[in-house]
C-alpha cells in the first residue's frame, strides 16, 4: 500500500502526538540533516540572512522538509558554492501521523471490520507550524543574496500553503539564535563587546541574548 497524500494530513486538528513509550513503532522521518554548509562561520563572513516564513497554520510532512532542503542546498551549491552559505531547517517533524489501513483485495468485505477499532498505526511524521514561523534560514555573503532568495523561492514549491521570503534586518552572531541589528553587530564586535561563546552572547541579559522568533516581521 502506497503512502497516503500529504493533503490528507495538512490541517492541524488534533493535539500533538509525539513519539513516546505509549506511541511505538514510529518510522524515522525522511529528513535527517538540519544544518547544511558552513555552520561555524561568523557574522563577519556571512552578514546576510533570509528566512522562508510560513503564512498558514498547517502540518508540514518530513518528506516536504527533506525535499525543500535538497532543492535549496542544490541551488546554493551550484550558484554560490558549497562553502559560501549556511542553511538551517528551523522546524522538526515530531508529530506522528496515523493510518487505519483498509483491505482492497477480493473478499475484503468478509475480513475488514469497518470503523470498529479504527485507531490507526503510525505511518509518518510531520511538523506543526503556525503563522509567522520560520521554516528555513539561509546565511551568506551580501554578494550571494539574490542566490539565497532564489533558492528559498524554489524551496517554496515543496511546501503546501503560502510562504513568504523575508530578508532579515538583523545579523546573526555565531549562531542563527543570537541576533542584534546589523549596525549594533558591527560596532559592538569591533569594540569586543560581543564575543563568541558557543550559542551565547556575553554581556547581555537573557531576554536580549535569546529573542523569540515567533513574530515574523521582527526577523
Amino acid at each position: 500500500m502506497g503512502r497516503r497524500p500529504a493533503r490528507c494530513y495538512r490541517q492541524i486538528k488534533n493535539k500533538p502526538y509525539p513519539k513516546s513509550r505509549y506511541c511505538r513503532g514510529v518510522p524515522d522521518p525522511k529528513i535527517r540533516i538540519y544544518d547544511v554548509g558552513m555552520k561555524k562561520k561568523g557574522v563577519d563572513e556571512f552578514p546576510f540572512c533570509v528566512h522562508l516564513v510560513s503564512w498558514e497554520k498547517e502540518n508540514v510532512s518530513s518528506e516536504a522538509l527533506e525535499a525543500a532542503r535538497i532543492a535549496c542546498n542544490k541551488y546554493m551549491t551550484k550558484y554560490a558554492g558549497k562553502d559560501a552559505f549556511h542553511l538551517r531547517v528551523r522546524v522538526h517533524p515530531f508529530h506522528v501521523l496515523r493510518i487505519n489501513k483498509m483491505l482492497s483485495c477480493a473478499g475484503a468485505d468478509r475480513l475488514q471490520t469497518g470503523m470498529r477499532g479504527a485507531f490507526g498505526k503510525p505511518q509518518g511524521t510531520c511538523a506543526r507550524v503556525s503563522i509567522g514561523q520560520v521554516l528555513l534560514s539561509v546565511r551568506c555573503k551580501d554578494g550571494n543574496s539574490h542566490h539565497a532568495q532564489e533558492a528559498l523561492r524554489r524551496a517554496k514549491f515543496k511546501f503546501p500553503g503560502r510562504q513568504k521570503i523575508i530578508v532579515s534586518r538583523k545579523c546573526y552572531l555565531y549562531s542563527p539564535f543570537i541576533t542584534c541589528t546589523k549596525t549594533q553587530g558591527v560596532s559592538q564586535s569591533s569594540t569586543e563587546l560581543i564575543t563568541s561563546s558557543g550559542s551565547l552572547r556575553t554581556g547581555f541579559s537573557l531576554m536580549v541574548s535569546m529573542p523569540s522568533f515567533s513574530d515574523a516581521m521582527d526577523l
